[in-house]
Order: C-alpha cells, then sequence, then structure tokens
C-alpha cells in the first residue's frame, strides 16, 4: 500500500493493481474457452471518457433514469442513510449521480474509488471544488476485490452508494459474494445505496447496448487498443467487431468482440489464434426484477428497507440497512 498523497483540495490513495497482473488476468482470460476479459479492464482512461460518452447517447436509458429517480428521491434517500456518514462509491467514475445526492446527505467524507486513476483524480478534484465544504479522500482500487478502507475514522456510519447497475457485471453468485464483502465493510450500522436496470423488452436492451454513433462499438474495441498499448500486444482491432445481444433465457445482455477473419495476436511470448466467428467475451449486464435482486442482497447479509423506479419500470434504486 503506498501512503495517502494531499493533492490539492483531496486526499489520494493510490492502489492501482501493477501492470503483470493486468497482464496475467489478460492471457489466462484469453486461454479461456471461450476466451473473456473482465470488464474492469474497460476503464483506461480512453475508456473511461467512452463510457461517460455511452450514458449520453439517447439510446441508453439507464443514466438518464436513475439520475431522475435519485434527483426526485434524494430527501427520501437522505432520510434512511443520515447525515455525517463515510459514503463510498466504488466504481466512481466521474461522480456525477453522487452530486444528485451530497446535498441532501451532507456525508463527512466522500469516498470515490475507480480503478481508472487519472479519472479519478480529475473527477474528485472537480468534487472537492464544486463542494467546498466536503472532505474528499479518493482510492485508486480494484475495488472487485475485498478490502480494507484507507480511511475509517471511528464513529461514522458507512454507507456505500454503487449505482449504474454496475451489479450487473457480475455473475450472480459473485454478485452476492461482492454484495457481502460491502457488508463487511460497513459494518453491523452501515447501508447500501444501490442502481439496478430491471427486466424489459429485448428490443429497449438491444438499442441500449448499440447506439447509433458506434460510442459503444468503440468502447469494447478500446479494451483491445489499451492491451496493445499496454501489453505490447499486435491485435489486428479491424479484426474485431462490437457484438451485443441480450440472453433472455440467463437474464443478461452480453459483450462479445467477434472475430471477422482469421488472425493472429502476439503478446509477449505467447501466440493466439482466432478464427473467423470466434469471439471475446468482454462484458454481462444482468437484468432483475425487483423482488429478484431483494432475494439475492439479503443472501449478502442486506434488509430491503426501499425501492424507487421510474414510471415506465425501467431501473429501480435500492436502498438497503446491514442486517
Amino acid at each position: 500500500m503506498k501512503a495517502a498523497v494531499l493533492e490539492d483540495d483531496i486526499e489520494f490513495h493510490d492502489f492501482h493493481p501493477p501492470a503483470d497482473d493486468f497482464h496475467a488476468e489478460v492471457i489466462a482470460g484469453l486461454k479461456r474457452s471461450p476466451p473473456a476479459i473482465s470488464p474492469k479492464f474497460f476503464y483506461d482512461q480512453q475508456g473511461s471518457r467512452l463510457f461517460d460518452a455511452i450514458c449520453g447517447c439517447h439510446e441508453y436509458y439507464p443514466t438518464r433514469t436513475e439520475s431522475r429517480i435519485l434527483r426526485d428521491h434524494c430527501e427520501d434517500i437522505a432520510a434512511l442513510v443520515g447525515q455525517g456518514s463515510l459514503l463510498i462509491e466504488p466504481g466512481a467514475g466521474s461522480t456525477e449521480k453522487v452530486r444528485l445526492l451530497l446535498d441532501a446527505l451532507r456525508p463527512h467524507i466522500f469516498m470515490p474509488m475507480d480503478i481508472s486513476r487519472d479519472h479519478l483524480r480529475a473527477a474528485a478534484r472537480g468534487l472537492a471544488e464544486d463542494f467546498d465544504w466536503l472532505t474528499v479522500c479518493a482510492a485508486c482500487v480494484d475495488f472487485t476485490l475485498p478490502l480494507q478502507l484507507p480511511v475509517d475514522p471511528p464513529g461514522l456510519r458507512k454507507v456505500v452508494f454503487f449505482p449504474g447497475s454496475s451489479i450487473g457485471n457480475f455473475e450472480p453468485e459473485a454478485a452476492v459474494e461482492f454484495l457481502a464483502n460491502l457488508r463487511n465493510m460497513v459494518g453491523d450500522s452501515g447501508g447500501l445505496i444501490i442502481g439496478v436496470d430491471l427486466k424489459k423488452s429485448p428490443d429497449v436492451l438491444h438499442a441500449a447496448y448499440n447506439d447509433r454513433l458506434g460510442i459503444t462499438a468503440a468502447f469494447n474495441l478500446n479494451l483491445l487498443h489499451r492491451i496493445n498499448r499496454e501489453l505490447g500486444a499486435d491485435f489486428d482491432v479491424t479484426a474485431f467487431a462490437h457484438n451485443a445481444f441480450y440472453n433472455d433465457a440467463i437474464g443478461r445482455v452480453e459483450m462479445h468482440l467477434q472475430c471477422q477473419r482469421d488472425t493472429t495476436v502476439r503478446i509477449g511470448g505467447e501466440v493466439l489464434e482466432f478464427n473467423v466467428g470466434n469471439s471475446i467475451h468482454t462484458e454481462n449486464s444482468y437484468k432483475y426484477h425487483v423482488e429478484e435482486f431483494q432475494q439475492l442482497a439479503a443472501e449478502a447479509g442486506f434488509a430491503a428497507r426501499a425501492c424507487w423506479t421510474d414510471d415506465d419500470r425501467l431501473f429501480s434504486v435500492h436502498y438497503f440497512d446491514a442486517a
């Protein structure tokens, strides 16, 4: 662990995984059958920028729908959470959504966590500038792993804010494990505010992950650009195409990079062959009914207290207490 660094108006804790971890996970994933790479590796600086652009796409309903729910119910959420907490946001990204809650929640400390160091630093600085009463302690970390909070003052109630339906990126069993890690992190008096995408028409889902401007495709393909740049690989990115679809039987959107022609890839001493039709599985996004997700959270040690949805029931925001 590196010591905290004071930067302008924020405290920055840098636990960024070393490059050899990235290399090892990519190689192991590409050697799987079928090949797969964790979606956490989407988020280098360019990937983070592209994701922010996706959130502004007309077809991508989750961001604007969840934001509207948070805006409409911020006082209800604050009544359940209370003020003066340690508010923790894993995968904080641009921190746009937490801005909708900060004035109502008035946390003592806000701790954004993200794997993209530069994006996190910029977002944390912007937040500290706009909310000059707020103490911002940012942590660059792989939040999918169990971790010890770098800042944990005694007496502060710990509450996790996990918007964007990022929980859908986990397999259901892994989602329970991740939520259980959050339960351990917040302790017996803690809470959880979480956004969860709901099951709906496959047509709506297909459009959301295949926007007409091709931003989601660029986001997916950027993973190969990142591997080339950071690991010295020689992926011919033009040999792969974005492919996203809703798997109704499993209840998830799947994203793949599908090989369009036979190609050979070298990463260090590894040589990998991809044939036409092969795909690299890059992301799942599970969708839930409200009751399904509440049961999932209960298995991890959380008790449902409130749930808010939009009128069209596209998206949900839940509040849980530690059980």
